[in-house]
Order: structure tokens, then C-alpha cells, then sequence
């Protein structure tokens, strides 16, 4: 049915209901198994908050509300689908994807990270993704060496 037939408030409505899908990296979808649970759980919140869209009566109030989590859950559907779950690294003697890192960088104190995929990195929380730079600059690195990412030397404290 063309738009023209159908009750809408504008244009601007119409296109607050039809979302850009969310972009997907080019990388592999490496994650850890919590990594993929994690997912799975936002998939899981992404339908249900579709679902409780369902309940509002106003069909442009309902498309409004149901936009973000229908682009979610194609999101997080197809991430789910596509997970390549990584197992915990049983070697420390070299940087691997699961990893936790410490590293010294210039004058600052030392910064712990552990390697993750990238759906579930957050810095903030000590996570950061295999796609970064300062994770691929120490992949495959041992305690004391050093590597470059940007102008900045960064030198391998510790591995666990």
C-alpha cells in the first residue's frame, strides 16, 4: 500500500520508523563466551522491548516505539549468528585474543585491559576490542617487549 493511502502525521513520521540498520564491522566476529551471552541477552531485551511496543494503539506512536528495538534485533540477531566463540587463551607467555594485558605507556601508570570481541568491548570497564589498535599492536607480544601504536611506545608489564 502506498504511503499516500495510509494515516500518518508527516514524512518526518515515516522516516522515524524506518532506521538505518546499525553497522557491522568487516572483522571477523570473534567473541568470549561471555561476550555471546551478553548478546544474546541484548538480543533478548531488544524483543522484548518490540513486544511492548505492540501494546500502544496509536499506529505512529507504536512504528515510533518499535524502530529502535526492530533494528536491534536484526542487529543482535544476525551477531548472535554469526559468533565465533574464541576459547580462554591457556598460554600467558603471548598476547591472545581473551587476554589480559598490562602495559606502560610513556608516563603514564599502567593500564590493564582485557581483548575482547568487539561487540562487547568498553574500555571503561577494562575491555577493549581485537580490532584496536592497541590490541593488534600487542597481539602476539611477551612480557617486555615494546610496540608502537601512533607516537606513543607502549612496553608489556604482564599477561594473565
Amino acid at each position: 500500500m502506498s504511503v499516500a493511502f495510509t494515516k500518518e502525521e508527516s514524512s518526518e513520521t515515516a522516516a522515524e520508523t524506518l532506521l538505518p540498520d546499525r553497522p557491522v564491522s568487516p572483522h571477523p566476529n570473534l567473541v568470549t563466551l561471555s561476550g555471546l551471552k551478553l548478546m544474546q541477552t541484548q538480543l533478548e531485551a531488544a524483543r522484548a522491548d518490540f513486544e511492548a511496543a505492540n501494546g500502544i494503539e496509536d499506529v505512529n506512536e507504536k512504528r515510533r516505539q518499535q524502530a529502535s528495538p526492530l533494528r536491534d534485533v536484526r542487529y543482535y540477531a544476525e551477531r548472535v549468528r554469526s559468533a565465533q566463540v574464541m576459547p580462554d587463551p591457556v598460554n600467558h607467555e603471548v598476547i591472545a585474543f581473551g587476554s589480559t594485558v598490562t602495559y606502560s605507556r610513556d608516563d603514564r601508570p599502567p593500564q590493564t585491559y582485557r581483548i575482547v570481541g568487539e561487540d562487547e568491548a568498553d574500555p571503561k570497564s577494562g575491555t577493549i576490542s581485537f580490532a584496536s589498535p592497541v590490541a593488534r599492536a600487542l597481539m602476539g607480544k611477551s612480557v617486555g617487549d615494546v610496540v608502537e601504536v601512533g607516537e606513543q611506545e607502549l612496553e608489556v608489564i604482564s599477561i594473565s
